[in-house]
């Protein structure tokens, strides 16, 4: 523990001062947005490894946070589920359509039909629907989500109070919109992403791709904010010596360029902190940790099998809300290419040994 060269940078001082920063940016979106018909912004949600207290990477932290949007007036978001399905997780397209509101033309509000009157008269009189500014046919795209999102940062930074003391860098994304802010003395990367969320849960569909070329229209599932919450719930539990963000942090660290990500990581310490009471993961308990970590990865190997933490897993704590098809859904295995492709499997094994 002694030799131990951990990480200096103060993540929550990270997190609270990119959570000040949307909240701003959020103001002057309910502003500038409060009569378009475009998505309406609700208050961003810290996700990912900083806001869950952990960084496998000291020197590139990334402030990720997730913006949901619901429709915008006239319209409506339905969720469709991508026949195709994918066995890491399930894609939706988000179709968007439009709704009757002559009643509040009738009850003198300043918006017309989009379904019931002439084109010619809407052309004429109102903006455009969002059908005709950010989807591509019926479906909302996310690369468009992304250019106008950029758009708004840049119109909307000079007006905020850290514009004053802090340079903005935007950076290329498509999927997303990410930027630096800097003063000198210190520096972020803030990451924003969009979703729309099911119901009144904690599961979003979210513009966080999750193979190398998704489609623009496809919405990705995300867990990423009822993981953030696990987290959370754990930490509330913990003593105040516990280690178990610095286990992760450390075997996350241990397994950089190798064949294992940060996410597989992640999930085996899930699934051991929802196993292994949370006063174990104390100072003495620390070597032991990290070897359950390791037995676990290896044992998870061999067997080709990792179950996606989040789908299908009926013991989640109370206050992390999940639709009932998601928790009682076929676990998913994360290593299901393990099991298609034996070559990758002995790979696997052969790196996990070196």
């Amino acid at each position: 523990m002694e030799r131990i060269q951990w990480p200096v940078q103060d993540l929550q001082e990270g997190c609270e001062w990119t959570t000040d920063l949307m909240d701003n940016f959020a103001i002057y979106f309910g502003h500038v947005l409060c009569n378009s018909f475009y998505p309406v912004l609700q208050r961003a949600i810290g996700v990912g490894s900083a806001f869950e207290g952990w960084s496998p990477r000291e020197q590139d932290v990334v402030y990720r946070v997730l913006v949901a949007m619901n429709p915008p007036r006239g319209h409506s978001f339905q969720l469709e589920l991508d026949t195709a399905g994918q066995r890491r997780g399930r894609n939706f397209r988000v179709r968007v359509q439009l709704e009757c509101t002559c009643s509040r033309e009738q009850q003198g509000e300043n918006m017309l039909c989009f379904l019931h009157q002439p084109q010619e008269v809407l052309r004429s009189n109102q903006d455009a629907s969002l059908l005709h500014t950010l989807c591509t046919g019926s479906y909302l795209d996310v690369q468009k989500t992304a250019r106008w999102f950029y758009q708004l940062v840049r119109a909307i930074w000079p007006a905020l109070p850290q514009s004053h003391n802090w340079h903005l860098v935007l950076l290329p994304s498509r999927r997303s919109c990410q930027f630096q802010v800097s003063n000198g003395a210190a520096s972020f990367r803030i990451e924003v992403l969009f979703g729309v969320r099911q119901g009144d849960s904690d599961i979003f569909v979210s513009s966080q791709p999750r193979e190398a070329c998704t489609p623009s229209t496809t919405w990705p599932e995300s867990y990423a904010v009822a993981e953030m919450k696990f987290f959370k719930c754990i930490a509330r539990q913990a003593p105040p010596d516990s280690l178990h963000l610095k286990c992760l942090q450390f075997f996350s660290c241990l397994q950089l360029g190798s064949g294992f990500s940060t996410y597989t990581i992640k999930t085996i310490v899930m699934h051991l902190l929802s196993i292994i009471p949370v006063s174990r993961w104390r100072r003495r308990d620390f070597v032991r940790r990290l070897v359950d970590i390791s037995e676990g990865l290896r044992f998870c190997v061999q067997v080709r099998c990792l179950n996606h933490f989040i789908v299908g897993n009926r013991s989640l704590p109370g206050e992390i809300r999940v639709p009932p098809e998601v928790q009682m859904a076929e676990t998913c295995n994360l290593f299901h290419h393990l099991v298609m492709d034996p070559v990758a499997h002995s790979q696997a094994m052969s790196e996990y040994v070196d």
